[in-house]
């Protein structure tokens, strides 16, 4: 039986805390620079999503807790730095939603197709910000954009998830779960 040497462990987890900052801090960085982009589409809430191949990268090589932690460090801080108070409630929506569904579709295709993973996230984000505008405006016709943001989530989850399935093949293995 072999023994780690003393202080292994709090090295590994000083390295586990210093790469999910690391995580933390792209995600948030390609956030706030898909901020600054014009939008592509004159519908509101369609954009590419660009920071959830972060979430989807840390969700597979270090887990849903670490992946949780970094999306709500991105949704926190990003409405901090780049949005407003509605900007969260949205987001933050969205992003749990998000997150949830991924993991009960992830766990349904057994950890493969996170392209089609992707996708079904996506669709549930705009779902979950759909319905948050419900709840805002008090009126259903929002529901009219629903259509479009299903449309525009099959092309930016699917987009999301390719960028992450092939970043996940060329990222060194990291030491995560």
């Amino acid at each position: 039986m072999s023994r780690k040497p003393a202080g292994t462990q709090k090295n590994t987890s000083v390295q586990r805390l210093a790469t999910l900052g690391l995580f933390t801090a792209v995600a948030l960085m390609i956030y706030g620079l898909e901020s600054m982009l014009p939008t592509l589409v004159p519908i509101p809430g369609v954009k590419l999503g660009l920071a959830n191949v972060v979430t989807l990268i840390v969700l597979k090589r270090f887990g849903t807790r670490d992946a949780f932690l970094v999306l709500l460090a991105r949704i926190l801080l990003g409405a901090c730095f780049f949005g407003q108070l509605l900007s969260l409630t949205y987001s933050l929506c969205g992003g749990l939603f998000c997150m949830a569904f991924i993991l009960f579709v992830d766990r349904i295709l057994g950890g493969k197709f996170i392209y089609l993973t992707s996708v079904c996230g996506a669709i549930a984000h705009n779902a979950a910000q759909i319905t948050v505008a419900i709840l805002i405006t008090q009126t259903l016709g929002v529901l009219s954009y629903l259509p479009f943001l299903c449309v525009s989530a099959i092309v930016t989850g699917l987009f999301t998830g390719l960028c992450a399935h092939f970043t996940l093949k060329i990222l060194p293995v990291l030491q995560g779960k």
